[in-house]
C-alpha cells in the first residue's frame, strides 16, 4: 500500500545555510514547527502519516481546522495518522514529503531508524543546498530582465554597487522569513559592515539588488516534476511584518489575478509564468514543491524576490483556498509562544 511520510520542518532554510548534521534551529523555528507540525495534513491522501510531536495536539488542532474551512467549501478531512518520532522505525513507508529536504532532516531520520532507501543520497541533498542558493533567481532574471541582482564575494564590490546605486538590499545567500536580510546605503555603520563580513565568512557570497519602489508583495507557486516539467499551481497574496510571514488571503485564482491586474500587467505576469517554468524545467535537478516570491513595482512593473525550493505557506493557502469567487477569507497566523493558524472573515 502507498503510504506517504509527510513532514513540516520550517527551520528548513536556516539548516541549508549551517549545512551540519546535528543543526538545532531556533525558538521560533522549533516553536512553530511544534503549534503547526499537523499542517501537512490539509494535502495528505487517506492512509498517509504525519509527523509531529504531541498526537493529541495534532489531532484536535487539525480537526478544529477542518471544520472552519468546512464552513466556506466542499472539504474531506483526511484519514491521516499521526505520529511521534519514537514510532518512525515502526511504520513502513512508499516515500517522505517533507516541507523541505537538507542534511539535518535525513540525519534525523535515520537516527530514528527510517529506512535509508527513503532518504535522499548525499549528493542528492547538496544539489539541492545549491540550488536554492539565492543566484538560483539571479540566474532566472539574467534569462527574464525583469529586474536585477548581483553576487558578491567582497565588501568593496558591495560598496561599489551602492555607489551606483545608492540604496539596495543585502541578502544571506541561504535565510529565511525576512531573516539574513539589510537594507543598504552610503551610511553603512559599523555594525552592518560587520554582518556582512560574517555573512561573506561563513556563505562565501552575499547578494545584492537595487531598493525598488515596492506596491505590494505576491507570490507564485509551482511544482517541478521529476521529468522536469514545471507545473504552475496558483498566485499567493500573503502579509508580513518586518519581513516575516504573518497570513495569505484565501481567494479563488480569479479574484487574485483581478487583486493584482490593478498593479501590474496580466500579460507581464503571464509571461514571466511561462519562462520562469521553461527555465527552471531545464535547469534544474529539484523535484517537489517550490515559491517564487515578487513584487509589484510603481509603474506596473515587475520584480522578482526570491526562489524557495521548498513547499510555502502559500502552497498551505492554494489547499484550503475557497472555490466560490465571492467567498473571501484569511489565513491567519497568531504570533507567540505558541503559533495558531486561524482562518477569519476578510
Amino acid at each position: 500500500m502507498d503510504k506517504t511520510l509527510h513532514i513540516f520542518n520550517p527551520g528548513h532554510d536556516l539548516a541549508l545555510a549551517t549545512d551540519i548534521d546535528n543543526f538545532t534551529p531556533p525558538h521560533a523555528a522549533r516553536a512553530l514547527r511544534a503549534s503547526l507540525d499537523y499542517i501537512p495534513a490539509l494535502w495528505a491522501k487517506d492512509g498517509d502519516v504525519v509527523l509531529v510531536g504531541d498526537i493529541a495536539h495534532a489531532r484536535r488542532t487539525f480537526t478544529r481546522l477542518s471544520q472552519q474551512v468546512a464552513k466556506y467549501r466542499r472539504w474531506h478531512e483526511p484519514e491521516v495518522e499521526f505520529i511521534e518520532e519514537r514510532q518512525l522505525r515502526d511504520y513502513a513507508f512508499t516515500r517522505i514529503n517533507p516541507w523541505g529536504w537538507d542534511r539535518a532532516l535525513a540525519y534525523s531520520l535515520r537516527r530514528h531508524g527510517v529506512d535509508e532507501g527513503l532518504l535522499p543520497k548525499a549528493e542528492v541533498l547538496q544539489r539541492v543546498r545549491e540550488e536554492s542558493h539565492r543566484r538560483t533567481a539571479m540566474h532566472l532574471l539574467a534569462q527574464i530582465g525583469i529586474s536585477e541582482a548581483f553576487e558578491c564575494s567582497t565588501l568593496n564590490t558591495i560598496h561599489d554597487l551602492i555607489y551606483k546605486y545608492n540604496k539596495v538590499v543585502a541578502k544571506a545567500p541561504w535565510s529565511s522569513s525576512g531573516r539574513g536580510i539589510r537594507f543598504l546605503d552610503d551610511t553603512l555603520d559599523e555594525h552592518t559592515q560587520g554582518w556582512l563580513r560574517n555573512t561573506l565568512r561563513h556563505q562565501g557570497t552575499v547578494m545584492i539588488e537595487p531598493l525598488y519602489n515596492k506596491v505590494m508583495d505576491f507570490g507564485m507557486e509551482f511544482y517541478r516534476h521529476p521529468d522536469g516539467k514545471v507545473e504552475y499551481l496558483g498566485l499567493s497574496l500573503f502579509q508580513t511584518v518586518n519581513g516575516a510571514y504573518t497570513g495569505n488571503l484565501l481567494v479563488t485564482e480569479t479574484v487574485k489575478r483581478d487583486i493584482l491586474s490593478r498593479y501590474i500587467s496580466l500579460d507581464d505576469l503571464d509571461a514571466f509564468t511561462s519562462a520562469a517554468c521553461d527555465y527552471l524545467g531545464a535547469n534544474l535537478s529539484y523535484t517537489g514543491p517550490f515559491g517564487i516570491d515578487m513584487m509589484a513595482l510603481e509603474g506596473r512593473r515587475l520584480a522578482l524576490a526570491e526562489i524557495n525550493l521548498r513547499r510555502t505557506m502559500g502552497h498551505v493557502a492554494l489547499a484550503i483556498s475557497p472555490l466560490d469567487d465571492d467567498i473571501r477569507r484569511v489565513m491567519h497566523i497568531e504570533t507567540g509562544n505558541i503559533y495558531k493558524l486561524k482562518i477569519r472573515m476578510r
